[in-house]
């Protein structure tokens, strides 16, 4: 909504507030203001939920003995979608399946075209990893097996099982990736890379208490997020699709931007981009399960007609540029660039098309307020 339709709707408010003797203008106020603050606390605990929560995930693995390569591929890539798997149970079960398709797919389209992009501005990314040549297929094959069970316009309990099942055999398929790598750790410098980051002086009593910390708060974190973002896109008469395509999906995907720029900071590139991939992979197969599994039914024609084509286009361009055809892969300044700008003009483009007229924002709080009323 642009300034001068705000303030259009602003004036209207006071009209609002006659006919609603029992709440006034500063109350409307009041109550938008709640609705950011939570929104801001909730990315806030997500985020740092989630570290903890990856943290003493990995710490109790490595304490049983897990090599690091299998906990870096399967614990922490799950465990960084932990945050929009919660948000989207969350949404699911409040009746807003859109949000949580929207956080699936906005969440995978700013991975790759925001965090991506930026990391790869600050540093140039170059893939040496054998196994992470072996995830890229992967993902391509999960777009594609996630495009052909939404054709039909609808994301059924069905769709769900073959979601969730597809998780289960990519993370046996990864586990068997990581193993495999335990004799190529002369060549493949993405196991010594994990081998450097899961921590080893925590003991295994920390441990737990950090998992169980970290999962308290993404359970609270996640509800207080949906609320406030829900409210929100009522408020302004915003679909919770684009509401999940944009302020959730952003935030949920806070974890990934701060764990890639830290890792090409520190030269771990291949890390960086897995840090991506994985949870783009975890995203589709048990974040979009979600809705299909509680909430089944159709979905806005959008997805199909505009968020999956990006979504599936950055993939494949970042297929194209980081596999490493004839050697390793690279990402490099211009490229991530481009990725940046794709990300933006999406956005702009969600933006521009969700606009609403300069009343809308009156009749939606005025449905809001009988709600409350009621």
């Amino acid at each position: 909504m642009g300034s001068s339709g705000l303030g259009q709707s602003c004036k209207g408010l006071k009209k609002c507030a006659v006919l609603y003797d029992g709440i006034s203008l500063d109350a409307i106020r009041y109550l938008m203001l709640l609705n950011i603050v939570a929104i801001v606390v909730g990315f806030a605990l997500l985020v740092w939920g989630a570290e903890r929560f990856v943290l003493g995930a990995a710490a109790i693995a490595r304490n049983l003995g897990l090599s690091p390569m299998l906990i870096g591929l399967t614990i922490v890539g799950l465990g960084t979608s932990a945050p929009e798997i919660l948000v989207s149970v969350m949404a699911s079960f409040q009746g807003n399946p859109g949000l949580a398709i929207g956080n699936a797919l906005g969440s995978n389209i700013a991975n790759i075209g925001l965090i991506l992009g930026v990391t790869a501005l600050i540093v140039p990314l170059t893939v040496c990893s054998n196994a992470l040549r072996r995830e890229y297929p992967i993902l391509l094959a999960i777009c594609l097996l996630v495009l052909v069970l939404m054709l039909d316009g609808e994301l059924g309990r069905l769709d769900g099982v073959i979601l969730v099942a597809s998780l289960v055999l990519v993370i046996i398929g990864l586990a068997r990736i990581a193993l495999r790598s335990r004799t190529e750790k002369d060549t493949d410098p993405m196991a010594s890379e994990y081998e450097a980051e899961i921590p080893e002086a925590l003991s295994t009593k920390r441990a737990i208490l950090w998992f169980l910390i970290g999962l308290a708060l993404l359970l609270f974190s996640s509800r207080l997020l949906v609320w406030g973002a829900v409210n929100i896109a009522v408020s302004f008469g915003v679909s919770d699709l684009v509401i999940g395509l944009t302020i959730v999906a952003l935030g949920t995907s806070l974890p990934e931007l701060a764990a890639s720029i830290t890792s090409a900071l520190k030269g771990e590139h291949d890390i960086a981009l897995g840090n991506v991939i994985g949870s783009n992979i975890y995203n589709l197969l048990a974040v979009l399960a979600m809705p299909g599994l509680i909430v089944p039914g159709l979905f806005a024609p959008e997805v199909l007609s505009r968020d999956l084509p990006v979504m599936i286009g950055l993939t494949l361009a970042i297929f194209i540029t980081g596999y490493g055809f004839r050697g390793s892969g690279r990402i490099n300044r211009f490229e991530g660039l481009l990725l940046v700008l794709c990300f933006v003009a999406y956005q702009a483009f969600l933006f521009i098309e969700e606009r609403e007229p300069a009343d809308s924002g009156q009749t939606a709080i005025v449905q809001m307020l009988d709600e409350m009323k009621a």
